[in-house]
């Protein structure tokens, strides 16, 4: 700590990092222990942040991540999207086929950023705010896949290929984004084809790691 930071801040948002990480929430005890602090502090960091809706504690008196977390979230979608903005039209415009940026959202995937490409006689519309199940599709199977990474071959291709699972007629192609801290989610094009082309997912690939290297 240094004289221009607030320990008190520091230690709320610890907290909030340490129960972002469980899916179980963590006792006063436990969360004093993670902290080194005593109980009497973690009370009045708990209660604090429970009057912002940042956290909730449970029958049990076990506290977890609290529903006011969700409202801050949703304002980062638009610094996201204007940091994937350059790599995405790239991609469009080098593979000539809409491209899109798919973040988690609960069980579903959701476009939050498409670039269509300007020079192309025809392509899929895609539309930002789109939502699919995460198992459907090319974008939510790259996250899918992103999940299950540690147990894939090492020679597996690092994209995922589908075809008409959202659109009769459409196949899509899709990486994970990887190495940012806080984002699931993945990038990808989608385009009018019986089969994707054999450069395209290298060339998402290559997407997908601008991108996530912009949100770094």
């Amino acid at each position: 700590m240094t004289a221009e930071t607030s320990q008190t801040l520091d230690r709320g948002l610890k907290v909030l990092k340490l129960l972002a990480d469980t899916d179980h929430g963590l006792t006063v005890t436990e969360l004093s222990n993670k902290l080194g602090v005593n109980r009497t502090v973690v009370y009045r960091l708990l209660a604090t942040l429970e009057q912002h809706a940042l956290v909730r504690r449970d029958l049990g008196g076990r506290a977890r991540v609290g529903l006011g977390v969700l409202r801050l979230g949703r304002q980062v979608h638009p610094l996201v999207r204007e940091a994937a903005l350059p790599a995405l039209r790239s991609l469009a415009e080098d593979i000539g086929a809409t491209a899109h940026l798919t973040l988690v959202d609960g069980s579903e995937a959701l476009a939050v950023a498409v670039v269509e490409p300007s020079w192309t006689d025809y392509h899929v519309a895609y539309r930002a705010g789109f939502r699919h199940p995460l198992d459907r599709g090319a974008a939510g199977r790259a996250i899918l896949a992103a999940r299950q990474r540690a147990a894939r071959p090492a020679d597996e291709p690092g994209y995922t290929l589908t075809h008409g699972e959202l659109e009769a007629g459409a196949s899509g192609a899709a990486a994970p984004l990887l190495g940012v801290t806080g984002v699931e989610g993945s990038v990808g094009v989608v385009m009018l084809a019986d089969a994707v082309p054999e450069r395209v997912g290298p060339r998402v690939v290559d997407a997908a790691r601008e991108v996530a290297e912009a949100l770094r």
